[in-house]
C-alpha cells in the first residue's frame, strides 16, 4: 500500500469513528447539539495533525475513543463530549485555555483546564507531581463533576491500549488506576467501568495468574449453567404468575474479585463458592411502587428457597452514597450451594452500571448534565479548603473514604447519617458540624457513655456531648477515619499552633526590648542558646512553656559565648558525618572483589526504561527486599528506585507498592529475577489441622526426607482439638516454598497449608 493510500485509509477510519460518536450521541436522551461536537472534533483533529500514539495510530483516535466512552458508556451530553475531544489540546499543542474559552465558552474551557496536567517541572524532587495533578483535578471537579468523569474515561481508554507501553510505564499506570481511578469510579457508581479498570490492571500486573483463572472460569461454565438452570426453573414460574416484565441472568464474578478473595482468605480457586450471582431486573410503569415490587419478588423467591438471614442487604430503602439501589439476598439453591440474588428495577440497574451519569436520564426536566453528588462533593470541598495540605497526605486523605463500605447511624432525633465502615463517635461529631466536632467531650451510643474512639455500627443511635472549653487534641487524629474529620482536626491544630507561636514571639520581643531589637544576629544567638533550628519551633516552645526565658539578656549572651566554641554549626556537623561515612565505606571496600560493587548502585546507573536484572554476587545483591510484602524469586515483582538510588523490590500486588506506583511513577522499573543459590530469603508457611500426638514430628520428618530445610523458627498452638502452626524458613525461591507446602499437605491430619500472606 502506497503512502497516499495509507493516509486515505486513516482519514476514512477517523471519519467512521466520528460518525459512530455522533450516532451514540443521537441515540441518547440529550438535546441535539451536533454542531458544537463537530466544531470540537475539527479543532482537535487540526491540533493533533501529524501526531501519533505509541501504537502507531493517529493521535486523534484517542480523544475520539474517550468521547465515545463519555457518550455511550456514561451517557453524558454535548458539553462533556466536546471537552473529551479537546482534553489533550492545551497540554500537547499550541492552543491555550483562553483560545478554547473564546471558541467554545467558559464551561468547556473550565473542564479542559481541569483535565490539563500540571507540568512536572513545577515540583521539587520530593514532591509527587501525580498527587498534585490529582489535587488540581479535584479542585476543578468540586465545581463541575464532569471533569472527573471525563478523566476516568480517559484512563479507561489508556488502560484498553496499555499493551503499547513499556513494562515500567505499565506498572505506573496500573498502580495509579488501582489506587485512584478504580475507587473513584466505584464512588461515582460507575460499576461497569470500575470492574473493567480492575480487570485490565489485573491482566497487566499478573498476566499468568489472569490467564490461569480465565481458563478455570471457562472450564467451570457448564457446571455453573447447570446450577443456574435448576435454580431458575421454579423462580421463572413464580415470577411469570406475577404478570411483570423482567429479565433474569447469571453474572459471573470478575477475575480480579475472585483473585482478591483467594488472596485475602488464602484459598484455592476450587474453594471459591460464590462464582456467580443471579440478577433480576424488572420494568417499572407509571404508578408502580419500585420498593414494593422488589419485596414482592423477594417474597416469591423465599417461598421456594431457604433464606440466609445474615446476608440480606436492603439498598432499596437506604441507597449507597453513590446512588446504588438494589435488594440483595442469599438463598440455599437446589444443589445445596448458596446463591446470591440481586433484585433491581430497570432504573436501579442503569444507575448501578452508569452511576452518577445515569441520574440525569431519570430527571423530570431532562436537564443536560447539571446534577451533582452534593454530599460527597461537599466533603471534597471541605478537604480542599485545607490551607496547606501536603500533596501525598492529601492523596491518602481523599482516598480514605473512596473504598469504604457504609454504615447508617441515627441522631437522637432519628435522622439518618451515612458513614464509612470503621467510623468512630468523633467522626460522627464532625459529620454533624465542625463546631460540634471541635468541642466534643464524649458520646452516648444507644444511651450508654462511650469514648471518642468508639467504633460505630449500623443502627446505632448517637448523641454527642460537648463543652466550649474542649479543644481538638493531636491524639484525635488516631480516632478518626473520615477525610472531613481529619482535615478539620489538622486545621484546628494548625490554628492552635499559630496562636501559641504568636504568643511566644511576643514574649521574646518583650524580653529583648521590642521587635526592632530582634535582628537576625540576636535570633541566631537565641536559636543556638536553646539548640533549636527554626524560629517557629523557638516561638512555639516559649509560647507553650516548654522553653523558659533566662533571668536577663546578659545571661543569655554570656551562656551563648561560653558554649559557642564547643559547638559546630549544622553544616560542619553534617560534613563530619559525611566524611566519617565516606571513610568507613572506603575501608570496607578495600580489597573487595570488583564484582561486588554491583550492590552499590551509582547515580544515573539505572536505566529506567530497560528491565533491571535482580542478581547476587558473593552473597551480595543489587536490590533491597521490601519488608512490607517480602517477595521471593519467582514472585511477580517490580522495582522502586529509592532516594539512595537503590532498587527496592515489591510484589505487584503489594498495597504499599500500589501507593508508590500511584505517587512516584517515574521511579518505577521493570525487573527480572536471576538465579539464587547462595542468598536466601525468609518466608512463612501457615498450616492447620486436627491435633494429634506427634503430628509436628511427622511434619518435620516428612520435610527432612528429601530436602534440607533451614528452619528459622516454629510456632504451633492447639485449641479444642485443632492446631495452627507457622514455619519461618529460609528459601531461595517460590519453588522451594511450593515444594515445602506440598510435603506438609501430604501429612495425615493437616487440612490447610499455604504461604503466609504478608
Amino acid at each position: 500500500m502506497s503512502e497516499e493510500d495509507k493516509l486515505a485509509a486513516e482519514e476514512q477510519m477517523i471519519e467512521n469513528e466520528f460518525q459512530a460518536l455522533i450516532n451514540d450521541y443521537l441515540n441518547s436522551n440529550h438535546r441535539r447539539k451536533v454542531e458544537v461536537i463537530t466544531k470540537a472534533f475539527n479543532m482537535a483533529k487540526e491540533a493533533h495533525k501529524g501526531a501519533r500514539r505509541r501504537s502507531g495510530e493517529p493521535y486523534i483516535m484517542h480523544p475520539l475513543a474517550v468521547a465515545r466512552i463519555v457518550s455511550r458508556e456514561m451517557g453524558l451530553g454535548s458539553t462533556s463530549i466536546s471537552a473529551a475531544l479537546l482534553h489533550d489540546v492545551v497540554e500537547d499543542t499550541e492552543y491555550t485555555v483562553e483560545d478554547i474559552q473564546v471558541i467554545f465558552g467558559e464551561k468547556i474551557a473550565h473542564i479542559v483546564d481541569g483535565l490539563t496536567k500540571i507540568s512536572h517541572g513545577m515540583f521539587g524532587e520530593n514532591v509527587s507531581a501525580q498527587a498534585e495533578n490529582f489535587r488540581k483535578l479535584l479542585l476543578t471537579m468540586s465545581e463541575d463533576i464532569r471533569v472527573i468523569l471525563i478523566k476516568i474515561a480517559d484512563r479507561l481508554h489508556n488502560m484498553r491500549t496499555l499493551s503499547s507501553m513499556t513494562p515500567a510505564k505499565q506498572f505506573k499506570i496500573t498502580g495509579e488506576t488501582l489506587y485512584i481511578y478504580a475507587p473513584l469510579a466505584h464512588r461515582l457508581g460507575l460499576f461497569a467501568i470500575k470492574t473493567e479498570l480492575e480487570e485490565l490492571c489485573f491482566k497487566y500486573e499478573h498476566p499468568e495468574v489472569y490467564a490461569e483463572l480465565s481458563q478455570k472460569v471457562e472450564e467451570t461454565a457448564r457446571e455453573r449453567d447447570q446450577i443456574y438452570g435448576s435454580f431458575a426453573e421454579p423462580v421463572i414460574k413464580a415470577l411469570d404468575k406475577m404478570n411483570i416484565e423482567y429479565e433474569m441472568r447469571a453474572r459471573v464474578k470478575s477475575l480480579y474479585s475472585i483473585w482478591k478473595k483467594m488472596q485475602a482468605k488464602g484459598i484455592d480457586f476450587s474453594e471459591v463458592y460464590d462464582l456467580f450471582a443471579v440478577r433480576i431486573i424488572f420494568e417499572t410503569y407509571p404508578g408502580m411502587d419500585e420498593k414494593k415490587q422488589c419485596w414482592d419478588i423477594y417474597s416469591a423467591i423465599t417461598d421456594i428457597y431457604k433464606l440466609r438471614p445474615d446476608r440480606i442487604r436492603d439498598w432499596v430503602s437506604h441507597p449507597k452514597a453513590n446512588g446504588y439501589q438494589a435488594l440483595h439476598l442469599t438463598v440455599m439453591g437446589p444443589d445445596g450451594k448458596w446463591i446470591e440474588i440481586q433484585i433491581r428495577s430497570r432504573r436501579m440497574d442503569d444507575i448501578a452500571e452508569k452511576g452518577f451519569a445515569a441520574h440525569w436520564k431519570y430527571k423530570e426536566n431532562r436537564i443536560e448534565e447539571d446534577n451533582e453528588l452534593d454530599k460527597w462533593l461537599k466533603t471534597i470541598q471541605e478537604v480542599l479548603a485545607n490551607p496547606n495540605p501536603n500533596a501525598i497526605d492529601f492523596l491518602d486523605t481523599v482516598k480514605m473514604n473512596l473504598f469504604a463500605s457504609e454504615i447508617f447511624v441515627f441522631t437522637p432525633k432519628g435522622e439518618i447519617k451515612t458513614l464509612p465502615l470503621g467510623a468512630t463517635a468523633l467522626d460522627f461529631a464532625y459529620t454533624i458540624h465542625t463546631r460540634v466536632g471541635d468541642h466534643c467531650l464524649g458520646a452516648k451510643v444507644n444511651h450508654t457513655l462511650v469514648p471518642l474512639s468508639e467504633k460505630l455500627k449500623s443502627g446505632d443511635q448517637v448523641e454527642i456531648l460537648t463543652s466550649e472549653s474542649q479543644q481538638p487534641q493531636r491524639e484525635w487524629l488516631n480516632y478518626v477515619t473520615t477525610a472531613k474529620a481529619r482535615t478539620k482536626i489538622e486545621a484546628a491544630l494548625r490554628r492552635q499552633r499559630r496562636r501559641i507561636c504568636e504568643s511566644g514571639q511576643k514574649m521574646l520581643e518583650e524580653f529583648v526590648g521590642g521587635p526592632e531589637q530582634l535582628d537576625n544576629t540576636l535570633y541566631n544567638k537565641t536559636l543556638n542558646y536553646y539548640k533549636v533550628e527554626k524560629r517557629e519551633d523557638l516561638h512555639y516552645g516559649l509560647g507553650s512553656g516548654e522553653l523558659k526565658l533566662p533571668d536577663s539578656m546578659d545571661k543569655l549572651l554570656k551562656q551563648r559565648e561560653s558554649v559557642e566554641p564547643k559547638q559546630d554549626n549544622l553544616f560542619v556537623r553534617y560534613m563530619k558525618q559525611a566524611m566519617s561515612g565516606f571513610k568507613k565505606t572506603s575501608e570496607e571496600n578495600k580489597g573487595a572483589d570488583a564484582e561486588v560493587a554491583v550492590s552499590q548502585v551509582k547515580p544515573g546507573e539505572i536505566d529506567r526504561k530497560a528491565v533491571y536484572k535482580l542478581k547476587e554476587v558473593n552473597f551480595k545483591k543489587n536490590f533491597i527486599v521490601a519488608s512490607c510484602c517480602n517477595p521471593l524469586p519467582g514472585d511477580e515483582v517490580f522495582g522502586f528506585i529509592t532516594d539512595k538510588n537503590e532498587v527496592e523490590v515489591h510484589k505487584r500486588s503489594c498495597e504499599t507498592g500500589i501507593k508508590l506506583k500511584s505517587r512516584f511513577g517515574e521511579r518505577i522499573v521493570a525487573t527480572e529475577w536471576g538465579d539464587y543459590k547462595q542468598y536466601s530469603f525468609l518466608s512463612s508457611i501457615v498450616f492447620s489441622g486436627i491435633d494429634r500426638i506427634g503430628i509436628l514430628n511427622t511434619i518435620l520428618s516428612k520435610l527432612a526426607e528429601e530436602i534440607v530445610v533451614n528452619i528459622k523458627s516454629v510456632n504451633v498452638t492447639s485449641k479444642d482439638g485443632i492446631f495452627e502452626g507457622v514455619f519461618n524458613v529460609h528459601v531461595h525461591s517460590v519453588e522451594d516454598v511450593n515444594v515445602l507446602i506440598s510435603k506438609i499437605a501430604k501429612v495425615d491430619g493437616v487440612t490447610t497449608v499455604h504461604r503466609a500472606l504478608i
